[in-house]
């Protein structure tokens, strides 16, 4: 049996600290899971409360709806982290873009930034204009909170990363090629890195309060820094974000905060990844665990990384997908090891499948599993 009890987090009031433990690369009980995106369209009590909300932005910005989705995939399953209910997008929001969501289309901002003079205006946003996601942050942690007054498991805080961001700012929008953004950037580049500094600044404040409001763990999602080419990738993404990283608090109320960087087709850079000092990668389906873990090796833990569209496979099919990426990872017997999707759950997932996938987690590699399992 693993001896996952020589080294503990000890965070206080957690009655299940396995995804803080993983990502701090200590030893754990059993294979930690969450899954990005776990709360939304595919649970048909997230369209209820959808519903209930009369639109998206009204859904994210009203804390009571924000806490009542974020938990209802932990009473469905057994998952070993919550993430806040929110929109990568609310920072921009805040900084006077005007964002909309249209059926069929997705984001749009109804004031993108064009030129000089809209940079200039560009601010770091109040705290008091971001003040319900704080809200929500804080009554989702009192509601994690069991009759027993232990925490039922812990809460992750997130923001865009800064060049994601500044895509939907730039584009005013989902993009295909990105070339508004990619124009700027080879054409006034002077002027992308004052969006970039401005947005660089406001995410550090905004994850900062979020840690403060209630968050134990942060997670940037860089969606569309595997858009970049490689050097581009180092100056004008990773760049902002390691300096994120080393801004943010490491402690909050005595007890680390651990930080994860997700960049969708980073693949290729985990190793920069890895030296900007973030306790986690997060890895879509593209990259091998095994060959992570040989270039990272143990300078952080890694997060990841099955391909969402198994759960739309059969039931066997799902199990054994875990456990060849379980096998991958070499998980639980090398600790940081924390398992999710590669990318955000579909909208069509059945519901039921999912509980395979967390259950197939759990059972193949809890404290008293065979070890041919893992």
């Amino acid at each position: 049996m693993r001896d996952f009890r020589r080294t503990t987090h000890a965070m206080t009031g957690l009655a299940n600290d396995t995804f803080i433990r993983a990502l701090l690369r200590q030893p754990t009980p059993h294979t930690p899971v969450w899954l990005m995106r776990q709360a939304g369209r595919y649970l048909p009590e997230y369209l209820a409360t959808r519903k209930k909300a009369g639109s998206f932005l009204n859904l994210a910005k009203t804390p009571d709806y924000a806490t009542e989705v974020t938990l209802q995939p932990l009473d469905r399953y057994d998952l070993d982290a919550a993430i806040l209910f929110s929109d990568i997008l609310t920072v921009p929001d805040a900084m006077g873009l005007g964002l909309r969501f249209v059926e069929g289309e997705g984001p749009v901002f109804d004031r993108p930034i064009r030129d000089e003079a809209d940079v200039a205006k560009l601010r770091v946003p109040s705290r008091e204009s971001l003040q319900y996601v704080y809200d929500a942050t804080t009554q989702i942690r009192r509601s994690l909170v069991r009759g027993d007054g232990l925490q039922r498991v812990p809460l992750i805080g997130f923001s865009g990363s800064p060049w994601t961001l500044a895509c939907y700012m730039i584009e005013g929008g989902s993009s295909r090629d990105f070339l508004k953004i990619k124009t700027m950037l080879y054409r006034r580049p002077d002027l992308l890195h004052q969006l970039l500094e401005v947005t660089t600044c406001a995410v550090i404040d905004y994850l900062t309060a979020q840690i403060e409001a209630g968050a134990q763990a942060v997670m940037v999602f860089d969606t569309w820094g595997g858009t970049l080419a490689h050097g581009a990738y180092q100056k004008w993404s990773l760049a902002f974000m390691e300096r994120m990283v080393r801004s943010l608090p490491r402690e909050h109320d005595g007890f680390r905060v651990p930080s994860i960087i997700f960049t969708k087709g980073g693949g290729g850079w985990i190793s920069d990844i890895a030296a900007t000092g973030v306790d986690a990668i997060g890895l879509d389906w593209t990259m091998d665990p095994a060959v992570a873990r040989a270039v990272v090796g143990q300078r952080c833990a890694l997060q990841g990384n099955v391909d969402p569209s198994i759960l739309f496979g059969t039931d066997d099919a799902i199990r054994a997908e875990v456990a060849a990426a379980l096998a991958a990872f070499d998980s639980p017997r090398l600790p940081g090891h924390v398992f999710n999707l590669g990318h955000g759950i579909s909208q069509f997932t059945p519901p039921a499948a999912v509980t395979t996938l967390i259950e197939a987690v759990h059972e193949m590699t809890r404290a008293d599993a065979p070890v041919a399992m893992t």
